[in-house]
């Protein structure tokens, strides 16, 4: 709760408590083969919209169609967090009903898979149990088995459309710690956010914990396209040589007419990996046995920093 609230502060972010540490650590393993481009992993949150049933207008596939075009054109790769159903009113914990994917929506997902886009999956329909803004969540509060039921249902619904996700991003960036159990079994990286701290604590991403990476996403690497665009410039010109998980969302880029997108994806394409790019580097480190930044053996720990190899 106390980091929480130094997130909210300002006093607390991606860069000085994550890159920062981890920079000096490169450099103290590598001295100056430390310095390499920064690698990029962005995530985008959510398609099919969250609130696509209720406003198609502005939420609908065409909106998000701008979006991919911009994000294709500069040569992007992202992760496109899908979401099975898309529910009706999903503030809202006491309304019901949703909707399986629709012709359009699967057609767009089945063409992306063929344009540098991974998928990850992001809950079953993103309606939340809490009214409250400060709560809303899909999963915190569940039972394992409850847990448990959704990820399979969701996973289900997904594979009819040969969608076999390896990567989970949280609906609302919310889950109970004593759920992470069920995702690791299922996902090997699991992602995070803002709202993650105060369910996980402010960790360093990207980590292991036990046979699964946990990736969250701060700020100034967390947001609107606009506030991004300023984060990453520091990584590139400091050479950071880090992986950075980098999350935009893009309904938020809508709003704005997607004219800070245009410049950022310019940015960041030279240094934007592959996700599976990403992957292949866990499996590497899992191999080595080693994790932590200093590169000392995994073993029986549950956390440690991919940041020497990966």
């Amino acid at each position: 709760m106390a980091q929480q609230a130094r997130y909210k502060l300002h006093s607390l972010d991606f860069d000085s408590a994550v890159v920062g540490p981890l920079l000096a650590a490169r450099h103290a393993a590598l001295g100056d083969g430390g310095a390499a481009a920064p690698r990029f992993l962005v995530r985008v949150d959510e398609f099919p919209h969250y609130q696509a049933s209720d406003e198609p207008d502005r939420f609908g596939s065409a909106e998000f169609e701008r979006f991919h075009r911009i994000m294709l054109g500069a040569g992007v790769p992202y992760l496109l967090a899908v979401l099975p159903r898309v529910s009706h009113e999903p503030l809202s914990p006491t309304a019901s009903g949703s909707r399986p994917l629709d012709g359009a929506e699967v057609a767009v997902l089945r063409r992306l898979a063929s344009e540098s886009v991974s998928f990850a999956l992001h809950g079953r329909d993103h309606r939340t149990r809490f009214s409250s803004p400060r709560r809303h969540s899909e999963l915190c509060g569940l039972t394992a088995v409850e847990t448990e039921h959704l990820l399979d249902d969701a996973l289900a619904e997904l594979e009819r459309h040969e969608i076999r996700p390896h990567v989970f991003v949280p609906p609302y960036n919310r889950f109970d710690a004593r759920q992470l159990k069920a995702l690791a079994r299922r996902f090997a990286i699991i992602c995070g956010g803002p709202e993650s701290i105060g369910r996980m604590g402010f960790q360093r991403p990207p980590q292991w914990r036990g046979e699964t990476v946990y990736l969250p996403s701060y700020a100034p690497v967390y947001g609107r396209a606009g506030q991004v665009l300023a984060g990453v410039e520091g990584m590139i010109e400091r050479a950071v040589g880090l992986w950075v998980p980098v999350v935009l969302h893009w309904g938020w880029e809508a709003d704005t007419g997607f004219a800070d997108l245009e410049r950022l994806a310019e940015r960041i394409a030279p240094y934007a990996s592959r996700w599976e790019d990403f992957r292949a580097a866990i499996e590497r480190s899992r191999s080595h046995g080693t994790s932590a930044t200093t590169g000392a053996g995994r073993g029986g720990e549950t956390r440690g920093t991919l940041a020497v190899d990966g």
